[in-house]
């Protein structure tokens, strides 16, 4: 299932969020990778926390996210 962002507001704060999120998560693995001392407990902590704003952006979205496709 492919998911639009933002079919509300709130939705795409969250969405919006996430991919702020993502960012960082993205730039501690570079970091990490480089050498720099980033824990693996923050590389976990920052997918956790996408995984838990993408959950929360469907919630928000309720009724007016786009529906799931059935092929």
């Amino acid at each position: 299932m492919f998911v639009g962002p933002g079919a509300t507001r709130s939705g795409a704060m969250l969405d919006l969020a996430r991919a702020v999120v993502r960012r960082a998560e993205r730039h501690a693995v570079r970091a990490q990778a480089g050498g720099r001392p980033v824990g693996d407990e923050v590389l976990r902590y920052l997918n956790r926390l996408s995984d838990l704003l993408f959950v929360l952006a469907r919630h928000a979205a309720g009724d007016a996210g786009e529906p799931a496709s059935h092929d």
